[in-house]
């Protein structure tokens, strides 16, 4: 069976449209061409790794199948067809057979004259003439991942993946399955010069193995991570995977150790071919998708139109009556990346001029810093827009702190304001402007407040607990906050113009005014408004829940709402943004362009127990029927390269910088769209309590400017 490949198309229906995978990659075609077929008296099966030699050519090395000889196979991908073979031998010309050669790892080295082929068996990584197929040259195995009793790797589950970068200086070998007491840590080995230089330790999802690699350059992959399930069928996913600032782990018993999630190379997800369309294909056995198989192999092609490149996928039938050798072709769009261009830090005792603060805080130290204090500090910043609608500089600024202290019962000395900032990426600080204060001086707020009975009854964290901020047409601030949940409107001075707008569907948190009593909430405390986008024209704000309502069988899900501001209403319309597990917040959101909206999704964590601080895109012109929302994720947080060391030098103790920067700070809880792929992002430092950057010692405020390649 043949799909119409397009970068190769073999008849009328060429012109079928491409299908997506995902965000970033599409099924162009797959041919079952070369499936249980002959070439020169030798069965085309076992074909466990491509190495391209041209534009439409490859190399395809078969593993063991029973006593055949050892060999690799000169296939024609735009043809399907097998154009030559080559039988690989020993130095003295004794023939490898499938008894003793396991091959699996296949690069065509820099003058197509010689190739390096892995072989699980012991492993070995063997230097080949393809003139003759006579071995010319080994390279050195770290004795540890020989197969046991020799060493500690498994049968069956050592060099896999072999792949070699663009320039050929690097070569990486990738183990399958763990070493023994490594738990579920895989190892990859880097050469230099044909020797070992540095090991890499990298987790694959659960089940899966590691079964091929593809060298990017410059400390950048492709991994494939493949499972088998009996009654289920096979499991494919394929990562952009990244060693920016990868430790060596030579010398790390055991891999269970580690305990810095930086120790681990990062990875992205690029495609699940389970969610490609089936096309047409056909299993030989279950399957959940029939286009799936055993896919061992995999080479980067030829680049196409809009920044894609072709990805060529081969499966491995392992001779198989039940498997099938299949050739796939996708188009797959990987993205640099992301690196930071500047950080500016505003110290965690910046105190402001205002009343004493933190009276209702216990009197004890935290993190070096006893309450209360001395004017009003500034917590983080929970929202961020331009100080000067249209700018994008993201040099002058609005930043707007929340309710202070975390609750409505420690807060009341806490003063609600937004703050005149411009951070100076070159020197690193802040300097703060002035602020504006909201207030409610025309008695809009139908509630208690704490200033009730003064003149300008200035709001505070007792009262909101205020989290995102837009500015609509008029030039009219909208906070989004928590408490209610409510949108509260102010004018630019932030005086209150009207009474806080509810839910439209009468969600209330515990601490809404609006709660009667026996009344249940159903939004969880602290889990209102955190997130707020407003459209590119101001006339439409997008408020998204921070967390799932409590009557919502999905706890995945995340609320997005529609307010129109000119008819002072939400709409009826509502989105799914489904996080990646229910223990995730949505912390900001920002519309990039028409209507698509850039997230902040996170944990709860920080320093090193970080591991979910990350940007999602979405579009909400792309829901499905159900109104879930697609996403892709454009940044990892914590792991942004900074080759200029931007963050450098590293003060006692900091976590998280150098040539690999982390945003390892609790509350991520600001992103702010600038120029080109530029993306500002702000943390929430929860004053005092939180020590994620160094320990012991009150998070500062910073704000970063990370550059997003084909973010837009």
């Amino acid at each position: 069976m043949i799909s119409v490949l397009a970068v190769a198309p073999a008849s009328p229906a060429a012109a079928a449209p491409v299908q997506s995978c995902g965000p970033d990659a599409s099924l162009l075609g797959f041919s079952d061409a070369l499936d249980k077929t002959t070439f020169q008296g030798t069965q085309v099966a076992g074909l466990s790794a491509l190495a391209p030699t041209g534009r439409s050519r490859a190399l395809a090395l078969v593993d063991n199948i029973g006593a055949t000889p050892a060999r690799i196979y000169d296939v024609d991908l735009a043809r399907k067809a097998v154009r030559g073979v080559t039988f690989l031998a020993r130095p003295d010309g004794t023939a490898y057979t499938g008894t003793d050669f396991d091959g699996e790892g296949l690069v065509v080295e820099r003058h197509g004259r010689t190739v390096l082929a892995s072989s699980e068996r012991e492993p070995s990584i063997r230097r080949f003439r393809l003139a003759d197929g006579r071995e010319i040259a080994s390279l050195p195995v770290p004795a540890r991942f020989q197969v046991a009793p020799a060493g500690q790797a498994a049968v069956n589950q050592t060099f896999e993946a072999l792949a070699a970068t663009p320039d050929h200086r690097v070569l990486y070998a990738g183990m399958e399955g763990p070493l023994a007491g490594d738990g579920d840590g895989h190892r990859i080995i880097r050469y230099e010069n044909d020797k070992p230089i540095a090991q890499y330790a990298y987790r694959t999802d659960p089940a899966l193995g590691l079964v091929e690699l593809v060298a990017l350059g410059d400390d950048q992959l492709l991994a494939v991570e493949r499972g088998f399930t009996a009654g289920v069928g096979n499991t494919v996913r394929i990562y952009r995977v990244s060693a920016t600032g990868a430790p060596d782990v030579t010398t790390v018993e055991s891999l269970t150790t580690l305990t810095d999630p930086r120790a681990w190379l990062g990875k992205q997800l690029l495609v699940d071919l389970v969610n490609c369309p089936a096309s047409g294909a056909t299993a030989k056995q279950p399957q959940p998708n029939p286009l799936l198989d055993n896919i061992e192999g995999a080479a980067l092609g030829e680049r196409l139109p809009g920044g894609r490149r072709v990805l060529h996928l081969i499966s491995d039938d392992n001779g198989s009556a039940t498997q099938i050798t299949r050739l796939y072709a996708l188009a797959v769009k990987i993205r640099p990346e992301a690196t930071l261009r500047g950080r500016a830090i505003l110290s965690a005792t910046a105190y402001q001029p205002g009343p004493v603060s933190g009276t209702q805080l216990a009197a004890t130290p935290v993190n070096g810093i006893t309450p209360p204090f001395p004017g009003q500090p500034i917590p983080g910043f929970s929202a961020v827009i331009p100080a000067y609608a249209g700018d994008q500089s993201g040099r002058h600024l609005l930043a707007m702190p929340d309710n202070g202290f975390g609750a409505k019962n420690n807060s009341a000395d806490f003063l609600l304001r937004a703050y005149r900032i411009d951070p100076d990426y070159r020197t690193h600080q802040v300097n703060v402007r002035g602020f504006i204060s909201f207030r409610d001086p025309d008695r809009k707020v139908p509630f208690p407040i704490v200033n009730a009975d003064t003149k300008d009854r200035l709001l505070t964290g007792a009262d909101f607990d205020i989290e995102s901020l837009a500015r609509d047409y008029r030039g009219d601030l909208w906070l989004g906050e928590e408490f209610g949940p409510y949108l509260v409107r102010t004018d630019r001075s932030g005086k209150v113009l009207q009474a806080p707008i509810p839910l439209p569907d009468g969600g209330k948190s515990p601490q809404s005014p609006d709660l009667a009593s026996g009344e249940t909430a159903t939004v969880p405390a602290s889990r209102g408004f955190e997130a707020m986008a407003v459209s590119r024209d101001g006339k439409t704000l997008y408020p998204i829940l921070e967390g799932a309502r409590t009557d919502d069988a999905d706890q995945r899900r995340r609320i997005v709402y529609e307010f129109d501001v000119r008819a002072n209403r939400y709409t009826s319309r509502t989105w799914t943004f489904r996080v990646d597990d229910p223990s995730l917040v949505v912390g900001d959101a920002a519309v990039l362009d028409g209507r698509r909206l850039l997230l902040i999704e996170r944990d709860n964590a920080m320093g090193p127990q970080s591991v979910v601080k990350r940007l999602v895109v979405t579009d909400l012109d792309q829901a499905d029927a159900r109104g879930v929302l697609p996403r892709r994720t454009a940044v990892d947080l914590m792991r942004i390269a900074d080759p200029s060391g931007v963050s450098a030098p590293a003060r006692p103790n900091e976590y998280g910088v150098g040539p690999l920067f982390s945003f390892p700070l609790q509350s991520v809880e600001s992103v702010l769209p600038l120029s080109g792929d530029k993306v500002l992002v702000a943390n929430d430092n929860n004053f005092p309590g939180n020590d994620g950057r160094i320990p012991g010692r009150a998070d500062d405020t910073e704000l970063i400017v990370v550059d997003v390649p084909g973010l837009r």
